[in-house]
C-alpha cells in the first residue's frame, strides 16, 4: 500500500501541495475526505472545490464522514447528537481539516485535492442516487436540501 502511494504521490504532488499552501499530510487528509464523500469520480474535483473554498473562508467543512470517523462503534445511523459531540474529527464543530486522514484515498481523490475545480461552490447535498447537487449560496443549498432530502434524510454540506 505504501509503495503504491509513493508511485501516485511523488515530488510533483508535493510541489503542487506547496503551491496551494498545504503540506502533504493536509492534502492526503483532504483527499481521504473527498474519497469518502463521493464514489462518483467526476464529482471529486467539485467536492474538493467546496472544501478548498470553505477552508479559505474559515467555514467549517461540515463533512459527515469525518464525524462518523470520530465515533467509536458507529452503528450506521448519524444522529443530531453525533454532530454536536466534540471530537477531533467533528468538522461541524471544528474549523479546518481533522488531525489526519479518515480513509486511504485513491489516485482520483488525491488529484482532486491537488487540483480542485475552478468553481465558487460552498455547498453540496446528496441527490440520493450517488451524485450531488452543488450550490454557491446557503439559500440555494437549503432549497436543494428540501428538494432532495424531503424524505427526512440528512444532507451533506
Amino acid at each position: 500500500m505504501v509503495g503504491k502511494f509513493k508511485r501516485v504521490y511523488g515530488p510533483d504532488c508535493s510541489r503542487r501541495a506547496a503551491e496551494l499552501g498545504m503540506t502533504d499530510h493536509k492534502i492526503v487528509t483532504l483527499a481521504s475526505i473527498i474519497e469518502k464523500e463521493t464514489g462518483v469520480s467526476e464529482e471529486r474535483p467539485l467536492i474538493s472545490a467546496v472544501f478548498h473554498n470553505r477552508l479559505k473562508r474559515g467555514i467549517p467543512l461540515c463533512s459527515d464522514p469525518t464525524v462518523i470517523y470520530g465515533i467509536a462503534g458507529f452503528d450506521g445511523n448519524l444522529r443530531k447528537r453525533d454532530l454536536e459531540k466534540m471530537t477531533p474529527y467533528n468538522t461541524y464543530l471544528k474549523r479546518g481539516l481533522p488531525p489526519g486522514p479518515i480513509a486511504n484515498p485513491g489516485r482520483s481523490s488525491i488529484l482532486a485535492a491537488l487540483y480542485p475545480a475552478p468553481v465558487p461552490y460552498l455547498y453540496f447535498v446528496s441527490r440520493n442516487d450517488g451524485s450531488h447537487y452543488f450550490s454557491n449560496t446557503l439559500r440555494e443549498h437549503n432549497e436543494a436540501v428540501w428538494q432532495y432530502q424531503q424524505g427526512g434524510r440528512r444532507a451533506s454540506h
